[in-house]
This record gives C-alpha cells, structure tokens and sequence, in this order.
C-alpha cells in the first residue's frame, strides 16, 4: 500500500526546546500553541449538559436551531447578509475540515491547491491528501494562468495577523470566478481584530451579491475556548454545502448532539464573546511592548492571537534564545521557508504567566542573552 508522504508534525521539533524551557526555575511560559486556557462559560457548559441524555444519532446537518444560530451571528457579529441556515454544516472542529477539504470537494491528482506563502501547516497537508500539487503563492500573479481547483485564503491570518483589506478579496473572488477556481476563506479569528477590523469573504462588499463559489470555515476554538469540544462550521455556496453534506453523511462525520446545543450558546452568547476579547486585548497589551522593548520587530498582528516577531535572525535562534528564558515560542519556518527569521508568540496563556513572560523579556533578551 503506498502512504500519502507527508512533512513531518512541526511541533515535534520543539521537543527540545521544550523541555529547555520547562528547566525554568519558575516554569515554563508556554507560548507555541494556539490553544485556549480561559474557563468555557457557564451557558456553553449548561447547554453541553442540557441534551446529554438524548440517545439517539445526531443529524450530521446539525439541528435547525444551530444553522439558524450561525447565521443569525454571522449577521449580527460581521455583518454578513444573505445566508441561508441549509447552507450551513457543522464539523468537528476546523481542523478535520481543513485537511479534508480538497478531498471532499473532489480536488486530486493534476489539480493545484494554492496556499499562502506562511500558513497554518494542515492546508499543505489537506493538498497532499488528496493527491494535489500545492502551490505556496505571495500574490495571485505568482500562478500565471494556472487555474487551481482551490484557494485557501486566511485572514487574520495565522501565523502573522495579517488582515486582507475589501479590495483585496474582491479581487481574489473576481480572479477565482473567471477560472471557476472555489476560494476558501479560513476565518476561525475573524473575532479578534486589533488594529484593523477583519472582513469575511462572505461580506456582500466582497462578493457582489452571490457566495457562488465561495466557502468560509469557522471555529469557535478560539472566540468561545471550545477547543476541547471540536466545534466549527463551514457556510457559504450552497451547492458546494450540500455536496460536502452528502459526503459527510456517508462517512459519519458528525459533530456529537451536545456538542451541537453548545455550540448554539456560544454562537448567541455576544457577552461571553466580548469577555473573552478583552483579556486576549490586554495580553496583547503586556506582551507585545515587552517584546518590542526586548529588541523584537512586530510585523502585521493587527488581529488574531498571535504577534509575529522578528530579531533579524535565524528563527531557531530565536527560539532557542526564549527556551533559555523559560518561554517557549513556534519557529515561523513551521508555517512556509518565508518564515524562517520569524516567530509565532501566541497570546494564549494566563495572565500571570504572560506577566512572568514580559518579566523575563525585560531581564534577559535585551542584553543579548
């Protein structure tokens, strides 16, 4: 049987540095991982519960109550018009539908997949899974004419908070229409705009009126803490919905009934939304001056919940320099070769330990150590 060869997991090279880190007298700050550390709230918790007794197989469309959900957020949070509930589809998480995507659409071999010049690891993976070339592309340019089956767009954009501005993702969506290319916007930090505020590919001034060929993936990992529940939806063309419906029915991709009425809370709960904004805001507000007072550029991190910092060195250098401060951060080479004098900070600890991480920024990286 031949394996689909895929590039080594990025976080496993850490493992090192890692444990360098963990050597702090104070313990380790961890801060390589997007991974959230605040309490789910109380309304997502009681509605996990609520319907834990229900027996029976969930449907793999997600209730009604749910879509309806989504949609009613995605209107009253980003301003996004038009959707109809049936063009809705929970998953398990982004993640899942991220490294499948390709494959379920029915992209394969002889099929591009473009990708961001730095981006999240799995839309590689998802490219090579189903057998596609995948193309890391700066600028649309870059493809010539060369039509990919798909686009994969991130904004904010993980690693580097990037934000694609409105002009910016009509053209995408012109370019992609005239090659019946289907563009993929990863929006799971679509919440957190800092400096600028993020515009989803499903915006009417981006589209012109018509989601044809137009996907938005959404996670609620990061806005609600639900990265231990798996929960995250794709909208937008509905025939580009139903047919992943269609597909996730037969292969039992089905996101658990519990998990379903959680995710209606956390889709209506704005309050527990903004709480959560705020402290992400005032981590941000310690850690990225102490970065930058211990010598760090911040390039883009105008949204999202991470600060891409830069000293002018070899990335692993870089790291290498934090582990030995009890902080640990990604490499920017995890996420493409144009990353490779960067690092990833994530703002996705508590507030003590960011406090002890700009604490050790002040004593040790400014003096060269």
């Amino acid at each position: 049987m031949k394996r689909v060869a895929l590039p080594d997991f990025p976080w496993d090279s850490l493992t090192e540095h890692k444990q360098r880190a963990g050597a702090h007298p104070d313990g380790i700050v961890d801060l390589s991982v997007g991974t959230p550390v605040d309490p789910v709230p109380a309304s997502i918790r009681a509605a996990l519960a609520s319907v834990s007794e229900l027996s029976g197989y969930p449907a793999t469309h997600g209730t009604p109550a749910l879509r309806e959900a989504a949609v009613d957020a995605l209107r009253r949070r980003h301003g996004i018009s038009g959707l109809s509930p049936d063009a809705v589809l929970p998953t398990i998480g982004s993640k899942e539908l991220v490294a499948w995507l390709p494959t379920l659409l029915g992209v394969g071999a002889g099929d591009v997949v473009a990708i961001p010049e730095l981006a999240y690891p799995t839309y590689e993976v998802g490219g090579l899974l189903a057998g596609a070339e995948v193309r890391r592309v700066e600028g649309l340019t870059a493809l010539g004419p060369e039509r990919p089956a798909l686009i994969w767009l991130n904004s904010p954009s993980n690693p580097t908070g990037r934000v694609l501005g409105v002009e910016h993702l009509r053209k995408v969506v012109e370019w992609a229409r005239e090659r019946g290319t289907v563009v993929v916007s990863d929006e799971c930090y679509l919440a957190l705009g800092w400096e600028r505020e993020p515009v989803s590919i499903l915006h009417p001034d981006v589209h012109g009126g018509s989601v044809d060929g137009l996907l938005a993936v959404h996670s609620l990992s990061k806005s609600a803490n639900l990265a231990g529940y798996r929960a995250g939806f794709v909208t937008g063309d509905p025939e580009l919905v139903s047919g992943l419906l269609e597909v996730r029915k037969h292969a039992g991709m089905i996101v658990p009934r519990p998990v379903q009425e959680a995710m209606v809370a956390a889709l209506t709960d704005d309050e527990a939304l903004t709480t959560q904004r705020e402290r992400y805001r005032a981590r941000r507000a310690v850690l990225r001056p102490a970065l930058e007072r211990a010598g760090f550029r911040i390039e883009h991190s105008e949204a999202g919940l991470y600060l891409w910092a830069t000293r002018d060195e070899d990335a692993w250098t870089t790291v290498d320099r934090l582990a030995r401060l009890g902080i640990l951060a990604a490499p920017g080479s995890f996420y493409g070769p144009a990353g490779a004098g960067h690092v990833r900070v994530a703002l996705t600890a508590a507030d003590d330990r960011i406090a002890t991480a700009a604490a050790r920024l002040g004593d040790g990286c400014s003096d060269g150590r």
